[in-house]
């Protein structure tokens, strides 16, 4: 046997050794977690949470097992975009992404498949879980007002779907990034949007009015009431000093008469010098 021959032969057999080998180890990472499956069934999972056995060199059976690899940290699922109906019957064109992580494996490729599959399946819940939610709001709630909440429903929604499905995922959140009318709808949405802006903010201007004319005329009796109670007070005690001395009653009334006669400014009396209006003139009237 030549020396070629031998060294061909010693290649064919290293390279056999080789391709034993990487057929038999492969190796784990921090990140990653596996299943091992035989003839479709899974057989062991490695490196999952709660597990004992961790990342590192591992050993299969050679052509007749292999190996599915999952991520453990966060993923992310954009959805294509999706045409909705929504309550009101508009249609908008919307995009939305989940965020999950794989907590299960086994529960995960035996639900779902191996990560493509996953994918993709992952990607019909969520755009069937989007038709369900944004299907029952108008239009106006998904685009401004109430799109938090319904992303919270959303997430909820799948997250109770993946926990009665067993999917072995952590819904962690689901966003709705666009959501677009048509080109041929926006100006009819926009002015409608815009016409119930207004008609909120007159209704409210009408009862903020309301409002302050119900608190002055509270206000106005309240003061009607307290000046009735001041002015009943003030004639009791002009009574009760008027009955303890009468020659004061009859001064006081004399200074009210000359300042309701004299006050006017062009005012003219023709009287007697004698009159009795003229009693507290002189330096000895009254008594």
């Amino acid at each position: 046997m030549t020396n070629r021959n031998k060294l061909t032969i010693l290649a064919i057999f290293v390279g056999g050794l080789l391709l034993l080998a990487s057929q038999t180890f492969y190796v784990i990472g921090q990140t990653e977690q596996a299943v091992i499956v035989q003839l479709g069934k899974v057989v062991r999972v490695v490196n999952a949470p709660g597990r004992g056995d961790g990342p590192g060199l591992k050993v299969k059976i050679p052509l007749s097992e292999s190996v599915i690899r999952f991520d453990k940290r966060n993923q992310m699922l954009e959805a294509t975009q999706e045409e909705i109906l929504t309550g009101n019957k508009e249609r908008l064109m919307v995009d939305a992404f989940l965020r999950y992580r794989v907590k299960n494996p086994y529960l995960f490729y035996t639900a779902l498949g191996d990560g493509t599959n996953g994918q993709r399946r992952l990607e019909q819940r969520l755009n069937a879980a989007l038709r369900q939610a944004l299907g029952t709001a108008d239009s106006e709630d998904i685009i401004s007002t109430r799109r938090s909440e319904l992303m919270g429903v959303i997430r909820n929604n799948l997250a109770r779907q993946a926990a009665s499905s067993r999917l072995g995922i952590e819904v962690i959140d689901v966003r709705i990034k666009r959501a677009d009318l048509p080109l041929a709808n926006q100006n009819a949405v926009y002015e409608r949007m815009k016409t119930a802006r207004q008609q909120q903010s007159t209704r409210i201007r009408a009862e903020g009015d309301q409002k302050a004319l119900e608190i002055l005329g509270t206000a106005t009796g309240e003061a009607e009431r307290i000046r009735g109670e001041a002015d009943a007070e003030r004639a009791r005690l002009f009574a009760e000093s008027f009955g303890k001395d009468p020659a004061f009653a009859g001064f006081y009334r004399s200074m009210r008469a000359y300042e309701t006669s004299l006050g006017q400014g062009d005012a003219t009396l023709v009287l007697s010098p004698d009159s009795e209006f003229f009693r507290y003139f002189g330096r000895g009237g009254g008594e």
